[in-house]
């Protein structure tokens, strides 16, 4: 990612239940002055996602935050859609929540709609791609096309929340988790705790 502009994202949502993790992103996507375009696809199970979890219906992404400045949102129909070229930079893109469906189809290079497309581009031209897979527990195929896509350059970020951070609320088990997908494209955020060392470690060296 070069310095001194700004970056470009697309954000994928499938149907994996976690409408939360991709809301929040987008908050703070939006919010990043490093960020000056972000590209939203949901599929349609997205779109189920988004209503049943959120009440967001599919003609009210306008209530997504920042779909009327920053966000961009583009049909997962249109595989002939910018980003669906290598030509068009984005310099990551993340599908929070991933389901193991949209996994398969980018494990096995199967680009039939707009998500699956965008991602195989990312991993064509070596750029960074990250899956939050959102399903519990893996099966064998799961597992399989984790480590397929992995080893096609993605990352994988199953949504496990961390506790080491001492979270009081929903909303800091989402934030502490997203800040880390992120960080994974270069983008630290401020809310994210780092961990120091243990409280005993510390004393013991006192």
């Amino acid at each position: 990612m070069a310095e001194g502009r700004l970056l470009t994202i697309t954000v994928g949502v499938t149907g994996a239940s976690g409408a939360i993790l991709a809301q929040k992103a987008l908050q703070l996507l939006e919010a990043d002055a490093r960020v000056g375009r972000v590209h939203l696809v949901v599929t349609e199970t997205g779109m189920r996602l988004f209503a049943e979890e959120l009440g967001i219906m599919p003609g009210d992404f306008a209530l997504l935050p920042g779909a009327s400045r920053k966000i961009k949102v583009l049909s997962n129909k249109d595989v002939g859609a910018s980003i669906a070229s290598g030509s068009h930079e984005v310099d990551a893109m993340v599908v929070i929540p991933c389901s193991m469906g949209t996994l398969g189809a980018i494990a096995a290079g199967v680009s039939d709609d707009l998500v699956s497309r965008a991602a195989d581009v990312m991993l064509k031209e070596g750029r960074k791609l990250i899956l939050c897979v959102r399903d519990t527990p893996f099966n064998r195929i799961h597992l399989e096309n984790m480590l397929r896509a992995q080893s096609a350059g993605a990352v994988i970020m199953p949504a496990v929340p961390a506790f080491y951070h001492h979270p009081k609320t929903i909303d800091d088990l989402v934030t502490q988790y997203v800040c880390r997908v992120l960080a994974q494209m270069n983008l630290p955020q401020e809310e994210m705790y780092r961990w120091e060392g243990s409280l005993a470690a510390k004393k013991a060296d006192a």
